[in-house]
């Protein structure tokens, strides 16, 4: 009998002349892009649709611009996303869910200062019974009081325990820091406020608020773009208004301020959380500021990640990103460390983003963090849910497909001098401000003796 040896991962990485050399990245595999054939209604509605015919399905997503026009509003949009689909003058929520069962298909809501999303995926063959359903939502919501009623007891529940969480605290505390009192700060609406709400206040923002000019509707599938957008036109052609959906008003940019410390009783735990102004996706420099920031902080091998985490031990995770905002974008920072050692990655943070200023990232640096993003990019728009999200996104920003081509070329044409020299505008320690959340009974002797906290 033949005894079958097994080695270790760790045998098979070396050799007796040591470890064995991984090998090389290969070429990034292109992912094609689809044409995009895009339709405007005479309802105003704004309809890009696209072949993916990966699997037999299609994906929906429908943005509806939906600033508030009072702080009341913020709570009654959250009672209209939870009921929206409980019910028409047809149908109930049961007869919602049972209709879309047999497509294969699912419908959701959400909202935020910004917009109301509905999104959606069926078989490709119920396309018809998807946007019918959501023609029917979308032109004769009732919101009973009973419906709204059950939802609005749900919502607070999970307000309460939302509004409790560390990284809830952490990012109102960062939005009112860096953008005042501006209504994209309105992301989560008070329990007391949302248990005011009626279903008469819910109808009334929905009869003004929920229109389609100025609304996108992407499809992507295994569609024929223009026969899908023919149905778009047949099934939602009677929802229509002469208002216009309300866009949000560009906040404020952030400005060089020191951080404040947010006192959290009985915190084991802090959170830092840093912001600058960036560039946003129509800047020539973003891909170059993008490239900086993976360097930075924007992926698992950055030089942040390894110093708070991999050196260190501060953290599980830190991240940076770029978050487009109305009009612009934001660079954001943000750990989460044990309270003991808030001063000391604070201060790592700091040294960090100087470092990104004094010595500027290296070619192999570039280029790993080159090969990430190409590759995540593939990666995220090779399904259809993924590609659909993406070309809502640049919709709304007034970008195409064309944009999503030339992504690849642009990072590619990225040179170690152009990241040096982006570093050097967006990293600079004294360009940011922000929050630290924290028990301030323990990190506050030492976080205020760094400087630049108050």
């Amino acid at each position: 009998m033949s005894v079958v040896a097994h080695r270790s991962a760790e045998e098979i990485g070396r050799t007796a002349l040591g470890p064995r050399p991984l090998p090389p990245l290969g070429p990034t595999r292109e992912v094609p892009l689809p044409d995009v054939v895009e339709h405007v209604l005479s309802t105003g509605l704004r309809v890009p649709a696209a072949r993916r015919a990966s699997v037999p399905m299609v994906e929906l997503r429908l943005r509806v611009p939906y600033a508030a026009r009072s702080p009341e509003d913020t709570a009654v949009a959250e009672v209209l996303s939870s009921t929206l689909l409980t019910g028409t003058a047809t149908k109930d929520r049961v007869a919602i869910d049972d209709e879309l069962a047999t497509v294969g298909g699912e419908l959701n809501v959400s909202v935020d200062p910004e917009r109301l999303a509905v999104t959606g995926s069926a078989l490709a063959s119920g396309l018809t019974t998807l946007l019918d359903v959501l023609a029917d939502v979308l032109t004769s919501a009732t919101f009973a009081d009973d419906e709204v009623a059950r939802e609005r007891t749900r919502l607070i529940e999970r307000l309460a325990v939302a509004l409790a969480q560390p990284r809830t605290i952490a990012r109102e505390a960062l939005q009112r820091k860096r953008f005042g009192d501006h209504p994209i700060t309105r992301e989560m609406p008070r329990p007391a406020e949302v248990e005011t709400v009626t279903a008469e206040q819910v109808r009334a923002l929905h009869a003004v608020s929920t229109v389609p000019r100025g609304s996108i509707l992407t499809l992507v599938g295994d569609i024929d773009p223009d026969t899908a957008i023919a149905e778009v036109e047949r099934a939602l052609g009677g929802w229509s208004s002469e208002r216009t959906a309300r866009e949000l008003t560009p906040p404020p940019a952030p400005k060089p301020d020191d951080l404040e410390l947010v006192h959290r009783p009985g915190s084991v735990q802090s959170q830092l959380r840093l912001s600058a102004p960036a560039l946003t996706r129509h800047d020539p420099d973003y891909s170059t500021l993008q490239l900086a920031n993976l360097v930075f902080g924007g992926y698992f091998s950055s030089r942040w990640m390894e110093n708070v985490r991999e050196d260190k031990g501060y953290t599980y995770g830190a991240h940076s990103g770029i978050e487009q905002v109305p009009g612009g974008a934001v660079l954001s920072v943000e750990t989460d460390v044990a309270s003991d050692v808030t001063a000391a990655a604070l201060l790592e943070t700091r040294y960090e983003l100087a470092r990104m200023v004094a010595v500027p990232p290296t070619a192999a640096e570039l280029e790993s963090a080159r090969a990430y993003a190409i590759g995540s990019l593939a990666i995220s728009l090779d399904n259809q849910g993924g590609l659909a999200g993406t070309l809502t996104g640049l919709a709304a920003d007034g970008l195409g497909v064309d944009w999503l081509r030339e992504r690849p070329a642009r990072l590619s044409a990225v040179t170690v001098d152009e990241v040096a020299e982006i570093a050097l505008r967006f990293f600079t320690p004294t360009a940011f401000t922000g929050v630290v959340v924290g028990d301030a009974e323990v990190i506050g002797t030492r976080v205020r003796a760094l400087g630049g906290v108050s």
